[in-house]
């Protein structure tokens, strides 16, 4: 499947998670076999998702930070599922280069939410990023 098509499973997964409110287990499983997911990209997207969940006070405490005058409410569901995933990316995945994270994120953003989605989330990681070389 490759990693660029795993991040998109991985953030479709994180959305769902976001806004249903089912058996947080039976819906990762539901949707580990309805993308036939190889070992390689199960692994990952365990780890982004569950990593995500795990961390996620911490992630949302430094998208506000990093979001000036936005509280994680008013983020789109979408925008906040990209940001969420591409955060535990920079902090918590070392395989994976930070330019990388932030160029698939807008891409994501791109791809899947409004127009604007795109810029605002290139300048949230840009911070996040600037903030964790510091």
């Amino acid at each position: 499947m490759g990693r660029k098509a795993s991040r998109e499973v991985a953030m479709k997964l994180l959305y769902q998670l976001d806004i249903q409110k089912g058996d947080r287990e039976d819906q990762i499983a539901n949707a580990i076999e309805e993308y036939g997911l190889e070992a390689g990209d199960k692994k990952y997207v365990l780890d982004i998702v569950n990593g995500a969940y795990i961390n996620k006070e911490i992630i949302d405490k430094i998208i506000e930070e990093s979001a000036s005058s936005w509280s994680v409410e008013r983020i789109s569901k979408v925008d906040l599922s990209i940001l969420r995933l591409s955060i535990y990316e920079i902090k918590y995945r070392e395989d994976i280069p930070l330019s990388v994270s932030i160029n698939e994120a807008v891409e994501l953003a791109k791809k899947f939410s409004g127009d604007e989605s795109g810029s605002f989330i290139n300048g949230v990681l840009g911070k996040v990023a600037t903030d964790s070389v510091k």
